[in-house]
């Protein structure tokens, strides 16, 4: 099976201060978005697609340098969902259909590592009806693995803050517990980022 990484990084941050993808928990060390990227690569993703909106004229250049693919959401504003289905409508562009499956996760959930990434691509079936969904002692959350069949039924869904969240309400997926490896919470606000850096 060929999974990509696509990794959703295009909001304001409003809450931060800015956007999360440029943010720096520890001012000398890495972004979130480098960070994030470095998870994915690490998890044996050799593609990687980043979703940017939001600051995407500071983004773009350091996405491109850290070899990811970049789409940027016109529509970033409206959530989530815009950010969901420019990447899907990114990677569905390919005429040889060669990606069966898409590792969906966020750019700021400060302790999901490549072993959360490995463990849910392993446990999530095979090809393009691979579906499968982190969950953290019980409490789902992401990376969540779309396999291809799954797409455009999500691209038509998801709007707002919803993500794939309708799609994955009528057809469930299977649940990978990855509480033993992370605790699988985003960080909304700089005190966060110092609670939980990584």
């Amino acid at each position: 099976m060929t999974t990509v990484g696509l990794l959703l990084a295009a909001g304001a941050g409003r809450r931060m201060g800015g956007p999360k993808a440029l943010v720096r928990p520890d001012p000398a060390g890495p972004t979130l978005l480098e960070t994030a990227l470095g998870r994915l690569s690490a998890a044996g993703l050799e593609r990687v697609v980043v979703v940017l909106g939001a600051a995407a004229v500071e983004t773009l250049p350091l996405a491109l340098s850290l070899h990811a693919e970049a789409v940027v959401a016109d529509d970033w504003e409206e959530g989530m969902g815009a950010s969901l289905r420019a990447g899907l409508a990114h990677l569905d562009t390919d005429p040889e259909a060669t990606v069966d499956a898409a590792l969906v996760t966020l750019v700021d959930l400060l302790d999901v590592r490549a072993d959360v990434h490995r463990r849910v691509i392993a446990a999530g079936g095979d090809g393009p009806d691979a579906l499968a969904r982190a969950t953290y002692d019980g409490v789902a959350g992401h990376p969540v693995l779309l396999g291809r069949h799954h797409w455009a039924e999500v691209v038509r869904t998801a709007h707002g803050d919803r993500g794939a969240r309708d799609h994955l309400a009528a057809h469930p997926p299977r649940l990978v517990e990855c509480g033993d490896l992370a605790s699988g919470r985003d960080a909304d606000t700089p005190e966060a980022l110092h609670r939980e850096a990584p």
